[in-house]
């Protein structure tokens, strides 16, 4: 086998294909159907202060290569968390990133502080990217001054390596970029999904009941991937690319384009395997083409 580990951000995955926040829930919900050894780490579902009833449905509406959800950072809180969902957690064998989101930035320091004192985590991936959270979420990760704040706020209160996820709703991603990065990143997650919507032509109203939500799935992968390669080529951090990942090419663009690891989201809804198939068609390939090392084709596309 090729060597598929790689280090991001001071963690070593046993190889690149982690399980994106939000689609595979707390890992339980996952595990019947897909082994989790296999992959190289799971992102738990968002976390807030507070917990969350989510937005009023409909909540997911199905898009043309795609799917819009407005599912709100339905969650348990941090404390339910914490005594619900993180001993399964950290039992698994697979590193677990745990993402977080709050209205305040001082609230992610509060979170992040307390999660710090669990053993077992391998990273914190700040939600400031949510369209789906109308206190905090996106209106932080539009904004570079206020994200660079919300990274700071956990920066100072923790060891642990500190990914900021971006959202592609902005005009220049690479500005926000930089700016995460200054306020002590260790990484950055990228894309969230984009913002859309969908109507009912026969009621002539919106499908959604939020109105709006997040459009994710393979019509977002060019999207995502031009701006991996954009902010591969602003920033020195290393890049975690997801976006309409569902099949081995898929994630072999993204790390050409300069991701040291990707992230497999709504692939999952309709194929719980698809992160492992993707692990393996890694190998394969790397074999085929007689790569050593996966990581030696991060960013080879850059030009």
């Amino acid at each position: 086998m090729a060597d598929l580990g790689v280090q991001f951000a001071g963690i070593h995955f046993r190889n690149p294909v982690l399980l994106a926040s939000g689609t595979c829930g707390y890992g339980k919900e996952l595990q019947p159907l897909a082994d989790l050894s296999r992959v190289g780490g799971l992102v738990s579902k968002t976390i807030t202060p507070e917990p969350r009833a989510g937005n009023r449905p409909p909540r997911i509406v199905e898009t043309p290569a795609g799917m819009l959800n407005s599912i709100g950072l339905q969650n348990p809180g941090l404390e339910g968390f914490i005594r619900d969902q993180w001993p399964f957690l950290s039992g698994l064998d697979t590193r677990v990133v745990v993402n977080i989101a709050a209205p305040t930035a001082e609230q992610h320091g509060e979170m992040a502080a307390r999660l710090e004192a669990l053993s077992g985590i391998a990273a914190l991936e700040v939600n400031i990217s949510s369209p789906n959270m109308k206190d905090g979420g996106m209106l932080f990760g539009c904004n570079p001054a206020a994200a660079a704040e919300v990274i700071g706020a956990v920066r100072r209160v923790t060891r642990l390596p500190v990914i900021a996820k971006l959202t592609p709703n902005v005009t220049d991603i690479a500005t926000v970029a930089r700016a995460v990065e200054e306020a002590g990143a260790d990484g950055i997650s990228l894309i969230n999904t984009l913002l859309g919507m969908a109507i009912d032509v026969e009621r002539r109203r919106p499908v959604l009941g939020n109105i709006t939500g997040g459009l994710s799935g393979p019509a977002i992968k060019p999207v995502a991937l031009a701006m991996v390669w954009k902010v591969r080529r602003a920033v020195k951090l290393p890049l975690m690319g997801l976006g309409g990942i569902s099949t081995t090419a898929d994630a072999l663009e993204f790390i050409l384009a300069g991701a040291t690891a990707v992230q497999v989201g709504t692939a999952t809804f309709f194929n719980p395997g698809a992160a492992v198939e993707i692990t393996q068609g890694l190998d394969a390939y790397c074999q085929r083409h007689g790569v050593g090392r996966l990581a030696s084709l991060v960013g080879v596309a850059q030009v």
